[in-house]
């Protein structure tokens, strides 16, 4: 609880603090890119903090006089529509976690405004829920849960929007979007099959009975499809469920402008997609088809998100740990 008494900074020492944090911030900036061995632009840092600026820390001061020059300094910080009154404060003090969510989304709705398309839709993916939850995973060799240095810096720089690139000298896709998506060497289906692998390993940690690549060649029509790349029995009212992943850029022609402006829409159009192709053959075999859509950016599709939560329960039951505990676990399958 940030309350009038709780602090004991004032109003006037807030320059020297501003002062004192904006130092800290430009050394952890510059600490940020070397490690990343690139120049961090202002809109890939301000993406890559999303932190408050000290607004927070202002109100609280035991003097309605500071109090008043808090507020109108963290006003002038967020929109107007979330806007803070003296009256306010006073009878409720807020939460320093709601202040900070206040300032965190006004700075992200800034960001996004004043992007390309491109850098919009990457923004939107990336903060969608668990969309970057690798970020702040903690690195385990044992878990299979770590990056070497070079691995490490291209995935930042790709997740922040920079080149990618490593190398000297021209490079056909310095940003890595056409990377993710052209199957052209076995990147995209490697990736797939690796998102495969781990899902059928959890599964097989909650007990769950698994067959992977399963329905190639079972009914007549569509011989040439396989529906379940993971083929869990039981999943859905005793049927089977035939989960099929997929792995979709929201930066293509066909999903661009839509994934600019509303978040997850590559991830949804995933998944009607696999239900279009999908669906009939899977009830013909008596199963529940279920797609497993993630966007290369990390977005998990609706359908996605509702396995995970529901594997993370199975596996905190089997293991008799918490649910935060399993989440843990099974963050390599996001």
């Amino acid at each position: 609880m940030v309350g009038r008494k709780s602090l004991t900074c004032t109003a006037a020492q807030v320059p020297l603090l501003k002062l004192c944090m904006a130092i800290i911030d430009e050394e952890v900036r510059l600490c940020f890119a070397s490690c990343l061995a690139v120049d961090v632009p202002d809109t890939q840092w301000h993406q890559a903090q999303l932190c408050p600026k000290l607004a927070a820390s202002d109100i609280g001061s035991p003097d309605n006089t500071h109090l008043q020059q808090a507020v109108s300094h963290f006003n002038a910080q967020i929109s107007p529509q979330d806007s803070l009154t003296v009256e306010a404060v006073l009878n409720t003090p807020p939460q320093q976690k709601a202040l900070s969510l206040k300032l965190d989304t006004h700075m992200f709705q800034t960001l996004v405004s004043s992007a390309s398309p491109a850098n919009k839709a990457r923004m939107l993916s990336v903060s969608a829920p668990h969309a970057s939850s690798w970020v702040s995973a903690i690195p385990s060799v044992s878990l299979n849960m770590q990056l070497d240095s070079e691995e490490c810096q291209v995935a930042i720089r790709w997740w922040l929007g920079l080149n990618t690139s490593t190398a000297s000298g021209a490079v056909l896709d310095p940003l890595g979007h056409h990377a993710t998506s052209c199957r052209c060497g076995g990147d995209v289906v490697t990736c797939h099959n690796h998102l495969r692998d781990t899902f059928a390993e959890f599964c097989h940690r909650a007990y769950l009975p698994v067959r992977v690549e399963v329905g190639y060649g079972l009914s007549g029509d569509c011989i040439n499809t396989r529906p379940a790349d993971v083929l869990v029995q039981g999943w859905d009212r005793g049927k089977p469920a035939a989960f099929d992943i997929t792995v979709t850029s929201p930066l293509t022609p066909a999903t661009l402008r839509d994934a600019s402006t509303f978040s997850g829409t590559a991830a949804h159009a995933a998944e009607c997609r696999k239900h279009s192709t999908n669906d009939a053959r899977c009830q013909e075999l008596g199963w529940v088809c279920i797609p497993l859509a993630v966007e290369t950016f990390g977005h998990l599709g609706k359908e996605a998100l509702n396995v995970f939560s529901r594997l993370v329960s199975l596996l905190s039951i089997h293991a008799g740990c918490l649910k935060s505990v399993a989440l843990c676990l099974t963050s390599t399958a996001e």
